[in-house]
This record gives structure tokens, C-alpha cells and sequence, in this order.
């Protein structure tokens, strides 16, 4: 079989391109059903409406910023930007008239409120309209335009209405002006990385070029000395010196792109920066990119992840501090950030299908991201621990909202991670009943996933084509999957064979009817954490496919740190939880400690009786969902009898 060229472009598949089922199609349920609607209310709540609308007196600084309602912010824009992606691709699903009209209403407001140059921010245009551009590394001007992008460019999509994408197409025209080394233009990039990524989703639904080559700029103008910050901030009168993180790693503008080897700083904008330099590097075909992103990518994944793909274990900068720091009941672990996470892998593949890369946008995935948003679809974690004594809870709402339309428009777009395509290959990164409607030399195939999917490993694929036609299919084969089997029409497949960078490939020419069966097994398994992280000296944690599962107290009662579990969970049996839409739980033999009998000394000599027990653990992604309490996902590692 051929090896795949390395010059190859992965894209992925548009949304409108894939159904999605299963468990993916329950979350997009939920969104349609509720998520799309409570984020709108709650942003109109919280008064950004009246922050756009120019027919009503500017908001101005309201105080206290603490209260999330009638509070200003100076990055509002970006919430709207990405509620209006939500609802847009929420739209694909289940139509909505009455959304849709709430959406034009906003977009109305916006094409009123830009300026007659294309400029177009209401912090700046209605609070202080004299500071624009004045200081990029705080004021997030750039980043709130980049999420306006992004939610015009998937409400066009949706509804085919152009009025918000013209709008963003001429703001974004005034940046070229305005961004650049000529006479007068500001050699400059945004505090927090996103219109990167946003200008190449612009560039490929307009066909535009320069929109990439401005995305281009700011990526490559990153940490170039003279340093952007120090010279904008002397320009503006203020000390360079002095502000809240004291260091350009914050920002991640502490050196070049390409010459940066650890990731540092700011968990979230980190993921935004390295999400567009993937972009970049498929575009441009740029090995330089590319290399940088691997090293970086090493960085993260094998010294400062956490099992669950949360990353950014501090509240102080909301990001990553030292080399296996990875605290479990004060870990930070921002939905966003794995959302982000999500978005990097996801580009990582632009360049070709790579296990490397996709296992962790699985495991970041059903874990660190989607445990933000609650099964009904209304509550919301923006901190992600891996341990709760029995006070951390979803909130309804937040000061600084950026997580709940972020973990929204993830999965209500969820069809784009799972399939990408080039010129001739399609690429199954993830698994779920679905069906991905592609074009492939001209020829329009049908490929519908058959699965239960992470609860079951037995995936079924059948070929639909127009007219027969050779590409390869390339299917993900994690690395955890010990003992998968794959069939084509019926006849068995050696994986050793046709296994290349972890994905089976196989090359030929398909036809309407042919059949692909991939049987994944899911067999519980005990991780250890490299013994520099301290956190999890002597403890191990519980995975069954991509899944973490954690124990909650609602099933095991309280005192879980008394658990003690096995390594051998061979003969853990499971079970369906109706209350969590049919959710495979795992009860597991385990030892537990006796504090029954322990008596009202604090310390004493002995240690407490063991006994035997039964423990049940559920998918990380849905703790506190039922009745409040403990949970804990590192759970101490021991003998356990029976």
C-alpha cells in the first residue's frame, strides 16, 4: 500500500455535512432544546443588548464587574459572537424561527453600530471611544472581532443571510489597513489569540486569500522584538512594566512562534495561538509551523495534562505554572481551555490523520470538555476538578461567560471533528452514529457510522456512492485499543498491515453497499500518573474507553478517599443509568476503609478496618448531575481481596 504524502490538506467536513446521533445527537438535543435559547437570555440579562443598540445611552463602566447582571464588559462581543454560532449551528438541527429572528434583530444592531471605515466594537465604539487600538495586549478588540467572525461565518452558513458576514468581511477589510509594516499601519497582534483562527474560517467561506495572509501576520509578527507590547505601551504612556502578569508568556508573546518550546502562560489563548498556527501550517503548506506546534504539542500532552485532557491547573493566571502541577481539588482545568485543546488537535490534522493528535482531542473531549455543560443543557462548570469535596456545583450563569457558549458551539458542531477530507482520502477521526456526506474526485459518497459508541466498540460503516471511485478511508485506531479487528465486506483486515501514524488506511475503489466493521474493544483499564505528579502519588484512575469515570457520592455515600481500588478491574461489571440517559457505570470490587468504629480520638496508632465493597463509577463528564456530593477521580491504589 502507498504512503500517504506529507503536502496533503485535511479539511474538515462542514457541518451541515454530518448527521450526528448518539450520544453526540442527545447533546445537540439538549442545545436545540434549551442551550441555544438560555444563552441568549442570559446575554440579554446581563444587558449586551443594550451595550450594542446605538438607540439607547451607552452602558458605560457599571460596578461591581463581580455581579454578572448589568455589569459591562469589554469583551461582551465575543459572547454574542459565539451564542450566535450556537444557535446557528443549533439551527441545522431543529429550525427555529423565532431564535432566527432574535439573531437578525442583533445582527440589525451590529450593521447600525459599525463605522462608516468597517471599525466595529461596542466597548470601544460606546465606553471609550477613544481608545481604540491603543492597547492590544489587554483590550481583546482583536479577539472579540475574531468570535463575530466566527459566528457570522456559521450563521451564513445556516441561513444563507449575508448581513452579518458582509459586515465582518468589511471590518476585517479595515484591519488589512490598519495592521501591517507600511506607513502608518501597527506591526501588532491581539493580548488574547482567536481572530487567527477566525480569519482562515473567513478565508475559505469567502475564497478570499488576504484574509489568511492577515492571519498569517499576526502569527508570524508574535514575540518579534522591538516587542509590540513595550513599544504600544511607551506610545500610550503607560509603564511596560507594569501590569497584571508582569510577563509576555502570559500572552504567549515572549518569543517568536516558531522559537517557543513550552507552553506557557494563559491555558485558553495558548490553544487559540497554536489553533492558528495549525491552520496556517495546512495552508501554507509551512513545515517551520508545523514543527514548532509538535514540539509544543509533546510539551503539553506528556508533563502538564490532566487525565481528563483539562489543562491550566492555576486560578492566578488561569493557565499552566510548572512542569507536572497537576492538583485535582484545586484545579482550575477552564472548559474553555479544553474546548481549545479540542480545537488545536483538530487542526493538528489539517496536515494528515495522526492517533497522536486525535486520541487527545477524544480525551479532551468527553472528559475536560463536555463536562462543562449539564445534561439538560442549562447549567454550566468553568473550573474542572478532579476532586470535590461536595461544593463544587454547575452555575447558571458567570461574571465572565465565556465558557458556556464555547462548550456549546463545540458540540453543537461536533460533525466537523469527527470526519476531514483531502483531494483523496477521507478521515474518521471520531466515533458516533452519524453519517458524513462527502465529495470525493468529483463524486458524491455516503458514509453513515453505525455504533454505539463510546458505551459499545462495534462500529459499522456503509458506502453509498454516486459512481464508483478510489480513495482511501482512514479510520482511527486508538492507541488504548488492545485487540481490534477490522473487516472489509466481510473478509478480516491484518491492522499491522494497513496501520499507518494509528490509522488503518485502506486504499481502493468503493462502491455503493460495500461494508467496513470496526470492533474497538472497551475494556476497563487503570491509569498511573508519571511519579513527578505528587497530586497522584499512590493512586490510580479508572478509564473504559475515552471515558474517565469517577466515583460520586450519590452512589457510594461520602468518605470516597477511603476507597482503595485495584489495579486488576477485570471483573468490573456494567451497568446502564437510566437517570443519566442510559450511561454505562462500572461496579467495581474494591476495599474501603471502616470509619464506623474509628471513635472520637483524632489520631491514633492502628489504622481503620478494611472492608470489602462494591463500588460504582460514572463517566466524569456527567458527575453532578444527580444528587449533590463528593467525587473523586484519583482514588488510592491498593490490594483489594475477594
Amino acid at each position: 500500500m502507498n504512503k500517504p504524502r506529507h503536502d496533503r490538506q485535511f479539511r474538515p467536513l462542514p457541518v451541515p455535512s454530518v448527521e450526528v446521533h448518539g450520544l453526540f445527537g442527545d447533546r445537540q438535543d439538549a442545545i436545540c432544546e434549551s442551550t441555544a435559547e438560555v444563552l441568549l437570555d442570559r446575554c440579554v440579562e446581563a444587558g449586551m443588548l443594550r451595550a450594542i443598540d446605538v438607540d439607547q445611552p451607552s452602558p458605560g463602566i457599571v460596578i461591581p464587574l463581580q455581579a454578572w447582571s448589568g455589569s459591562t464588559q469589554m469583551f461582551w462581543d465575543s459572547d454574542l459572537g459565539k451564542s450566535i454560532e450556537t444557535i446557528a449551528y443549533s439551527l441545522y438541527r431543529k429550525p427555529n424561527a423565532r431564535l432566527e429572528a432574535r439573531v437578525d434583530a442583533i445582527v440589525d444592531m451590529y450593521e447600525k453600530l459599525q463605522d462608516k471605515d468597517g471599525y466595529l466594537n461596542a466597548w470601544f465604539q460606546r465606553v471609550q471611544p477613544g481608545r481604540r487600538w491603543t492597547n492590544l495586549r489587554d483590550h481583546h478588540e482583536l479577539y472579540c472581532a475574531g468570535h463575530l467572525i466566527e459566528g457570522a461565518v456559521a450563521y451564513y452558513q445556516a441561513t444563507g443571510k449575508r448581513k452579518l458576514l458582509d459586515v465582518m468581511c468589511r471590518f476585517a477589510d479595515y484591519m488589512i489597513k490598519v495592521f501591517g509594516h507600511g506607513e502608518g499601519q501597527l506591526p501588532g497582534y491581539c493580548g488574547h489569540e482567536e481572530i487567527e483562527l477566525a480569519l482562515v474560517k473567513l478565508a475559505r467561506v469567502t475564497g478570499e486569500k488576504k484574509y489568511l495572509d492577515l492571519a498569517k501576520f499576526f502569527i508570524d509578527e508574535r514575540g518579534r522584538e522591538p516587542h509590540f507590547f513595550t513599544e504600544e505601551a511607551i506610545r500610550d504612556g503607560r509603564d511596560p512594566r507594569q501590569f497584571i502578569q508582569k510577563t509576555y508568556e502570559y500572552n504567549q508573546a515572549h518569543l517568536p512562534v516558531r522559537e517557543q518550546k513550552k507552553v506557557v502562560g494563559h491555558a485558553v489563548r495558548a490553544m487559540y495561538l497554536y489553533s492558528g498556527m495549525a491552520d496556517i501550517a495546512t495552508e501554507y503548506n509551512d513545515d517551520t509551523l508545523t514543527s514548532a506546534l509538535e514540539t509544543l504539542w509533546d510539551d503539553l500532552t506528556t508533563k502538564q495534562m490532566y487525565v481528563t485532557g483539562g489543562i491550566g491547573p492555576a486560578a492566578s493566571n488561569e493557565g499552566f505554572t510548572e512542569y507536572y502541577d497537576l492538583p485535582n481539588e484545586s484545579a482550575y482545568a477552564e472548559t474553555c481551555a479544553s474546548v481549545g485543546l479540542v480545537f488545536w488537535a483538530s487542526r493538528m490534522l489539517g496536515r494528515g490523520p495522526n492517533r497522536r493528535y486525535a486520541d487527545i482531542m477524544e480525551q479532551a473531549l468527553y472528559n475536560g470538555a463536555m463536562a462543562g455543560l449539564s445534561l439538560d443543557g442549562k447549567t454550566f462548570f468553568y473550573e474542572n476538578p478532579l476532586e470535590s469535596a461536595g461544593k463544587h456545583h454547575r452555575w447558571v450563569w458567570h461574571h465572565c461567560p465565556c465558557c458556556p457558549p464555547n462548550i456549546s458551539r463545540l458540540l453543537a458542531s461536533i460533525g466537523s471533528y469527527m470526519y476531514a477530507v483531502a483531494d483523496d482520502e477521507i478521515a474518521v477521526h471520531l466515533y458516533g452514529e452519524s453519517k458524513g456526506h462527502f465529495e470525493v474526485g468529483g463524486v458524491k459518497v455516503e458514509l453513515a457510522q453505525k455504533t454505539r459508541y463510546p458505551w459499545d466498540g462495534a462500529i459499522r460503516f456503509d458506502v453509498t456512492t454516486q459512481d464508483p471511485v478510489r480513495f482511501s478511508l482512514s479510520l482511527r485506531i486508538p492507541e488504548w485499543a488492545q485487540g481490534t479487528a477490522l473487516k472489509l465486506n466481510g473478509e478480516a483486515i491484518d491492522l499491522s498491515e494497513v496501520t499507518i501514524d494509528g490509522y488503518a488506511r485502506i486504499e481502493r475503489e468503493w462502491r455503493s453497499g460495500d461494508r467496513v466493521e470496526l470492533d474497538i474493544p472497551l475494556t476497563p483499564r487503570t491509569l498511573w500518573a508519571n511519579p513527578q505528579v505528587r497530586q497522584d502519588t499512590g493512586r490510580v484512575a479508572l478509564m473504559r474507553g475515552p471515558l474517565v469515570y469517577c466515583a460520586e457520592a450519590t452512589d457510594n455515600g461520602a468518605g470516597l478517599n477511603g476507597i482503595v481500588l485495584g489495579s486488576d478491574v477485570s471483573k468490573a461489571k456494567t451497568a446502564e443509568i437510566a437517570e443519566l440517559r442510559g450511561a454505562v457505570a462500572l461496579d467495581i470490587p474494591v476495599a474501603r476503609d471502616n470509619a464506623d468504629d474509628w471513635g472520637p480520638t483524632l489520631y491514633r496508632t492502628t489504622p481503620p478496618k478494611v472492608n470489602q465493597a462494591t463500588a460504582r463509577f460514572v463517566p466524569y463528564h456527567l458527575w453532578d448531575n444527580r444528587t449533590p456530593g463528593e467525587m473523586l477521580v484519583w482514588l488510592r491504589a491498593g490490594e483489594v481481596g475477594r
